[in-house]
């Protein structure tokens, strides 16, 4: 690649600041848009790229700003534009982006340490030549077996981003943007790139069903399929029944251990302690305290409310310790609540088919049993978890996503992923982060599984990508992981403070932009890119259902 050619020469280097330089035209003929030996040229148009000779160095900057001599400001009239005799001398402001070795073009870099020099010389940048720079984004030395998929153009020209996958997404990726911006568009776009140039796994959790045009490997949680409750962990279940700390919390989980005793003996009953020698029940819960111990609620919960009452009784016998005591009826009072909330879950509807309560009819599929199956099989890239049918009621959609999200982060860090990465989608974010529920005493519990997936799944190849309309509701410390930001058109000013805090590399010269860029353009920044790009996001081949139901004329 040759980046200086006398062919495709601009103007000169007269002002140097830490971060723009201003260009002196000799002539305004010199900034049409031209083409020289098939390649395309964007001349010195606003937004175009341009390229500075320097002595060791060259320097790839983009054009901000245009303007002429006041002295000849008043000569431009209709005739003059287009009379190529007429000469004018603009001058321009451009914001310098990286360098590059005179000696291997090729390899940029974004560094304080060299700057252009007065009277440098200033060319055109070919679509081809910054092409070629934006491939080269984020990919490490020796590094020759990397994925690349194209997502679009550059607004400023036909320039092909033709990007790593690993920079989107190896260090979490965010797409945002209001509605109609083309959040749903780029986000359909990036799963056809992951399966068109990778074989690795993609799991998508659509929060409103709009990408059921995606693939035939859907999954709707409460018609077709259903979240096992013995996967929930028990905070999880600590969340749908909210225990007192002091009164229920410890008895719960006195049943919740007797419980999975009587299940390790093979026995469908509850374990009657009163009078009853503690060393034997001690003995099982030695034998078996992983089991007992693994988090999670395999065990028969339609006998949770008998097995409570068993709990409630005194620590010793009647002067003998070695036993357990009566019934302790006061205890049992203070259970009232909580055995309440456990005959109305187990009797609402929408947990009954959501968690799989009743007797499940065989076409009605395990999501647990789906995801394990999708993650073993050779065939298949995509799997659809749908939220859809879940209402907001009882903080359903909340408390079972942040499951699923705990089973994925357990199956992470015990490492299923590093050889076979997998992409978490995350439709409709900010419906999933930043939440919690509320116990009696309004005592607020953090669902944090996706909050944590960001934090510390990176490193065990779960990665994931967020969608939000609002990232002003997705937490700081989520929003500050996410290493990629796809940004579509942002209006409300939060929502903008949100992304320049979190994303380091958007100044705010580029995040200007982003109150008026079009249906499909986007602002592209990331730790691997070592400058913003602005974008129009090609249409994928299977197109999300966005659509906003039209009004009908009379």
């Amino acid at each position: 690649m040759k980046p200086f050619n006398h062919n495709y020469f601009l103007g000169y280097i007269n002002e140097i600041t830490a971060q723009y330089v201003k260009i002196h035209f000799p002539s305004s003929n010199l900034l049409h848009t031209f083409y020289h030996e098939g390649l395309n040229f964007t001349g010195g148009n606003v937004g175009k790229f341009i390229v500075i000779e320097g002595e060791e160095y060259g320097f790839l900057a983009r054009i901000i700003e245009l303007n002429l001599p006041d002295s000849e400001r008043k000569e431009i009239n209709e005739k003059a534009i287009y009379d190529d005799t007429t000469l004018f001398h603009p001058s321009g402001k451009a914001e310098l982006l990286l360098t590059f070795n005179l000696f291997e073009p090729n390899k940029t870099q974004k560094t304080v340490s060299n700057y252009p020099h007065i009277g440098a010389k200033v060319y055109a940048c070919s679509d081809e030549q910054i092409s070629k720079y934006i491939k080269e984004f984020g990919k490490k030395e020796n590094n020759i077996d990397v994925a690349y998929a194209p997502i679009g153009k550059l607004t400023a020209n036909d320039a092909l981003c033709n990007v790593s996958l690993d920079s989107l997404f190896g260090r979490h990726c965010a797409v945002i943007g209001t509605t109609g911006g083309g959040k749903s568009w780029t986000v359909a776009k990036l799963i056809e790139g992951i399966t068109e140039y990778t074989k690795n796994k993609v799991i998508l959790i659509d929060a409103t069903g709009e990408y059921k045009n995606l693939t035939n490997n859907s999954y709707i949680l409460g018609v077709n399929s259903y979240f096992p409750y013995q996967k929930l962990s028990i905070p999880d279940l600590f969340y749908l029944l909210r225990p007192t700390g002091q009164s229920q919390r410890p008895i719960l989980l006195e049943a919740i251990r007797s419980l999975k005793i009587k299940q390790l003996q093979g026995e469908n009953n509850v374990y009657v302690k009163a009078g009853t020698k503690k060393s034997i029940y001690r003995n099982l819960y030695d034998e078996n305290i992983n089991i007992i111990e693994d988090n999670y609620c395999n065990f028969d919960i339609h006998l949770l409310v008998r097995q409570i009452h068993e709990e409630c009784i005194y620590p010793n016998g009647y002067q003998d310790i070695t036993i357990f005591g009566g019934e302790d009826k006061k205890t049992y009072d203070y259970q009232t609540s909580l055995i309440a909330r456990i005959t109305d879950l187990l009797n609402t509807d929408i947990f009954k088919k959501l968690l799989g309560f009743n007797n499940i009819p065989g076409n009605i599929s395990s999501i647990i049993k789906t995801i394990d199956d999708f993650l073993s099989s050779s065939t298949g890239a995509i799997l659809r978890i749908s939220f859809e049918d879940i209402p907001s009621s009882f903080s359903a959609k909340e408390i079972v996503s942040n499951a699923l999200a705990t089973y994925l982060l357990q199956k992470a860090r015990s490492k299923d992923f590093v050889k076979n990465p997998v992409v978490l989608f995350l439709d409709e974010a900010h419906q999933f982060l930043n939440k919690g529920v509320k116990d009696e005493f309004f005592e607020i519990h953090s669902l944090d599984a996706f909050d944590l997936i960001a934090k510390e799944a990176r490193k065990y190849g779960l990665f994931l990508c967020l969608s939000t309309q609002m990232p002003r509701d997705i937490p700081v410390g989520t929003l500050s992981q996410m290493g990629t930001f796809i940004v579509h058109r942002l209006i409300n000013d939060l929502d903008k403070k949100a992304v320049e805090n979190a994303a380091s590399s958007a100044n705010r010269n580029v995040l200007s932009f982003l109150p008026i860029l079009g249906e499909g353009e986007a602002l592209l920044v990331g730790v691997d890119f070592p400058m913003p790009l602005l974008l129009k996001i090609d249409e994928p081949k299977n197109r999300p259902d966005s659509e906003t139901p039209k009004l009908r004329r009379k």
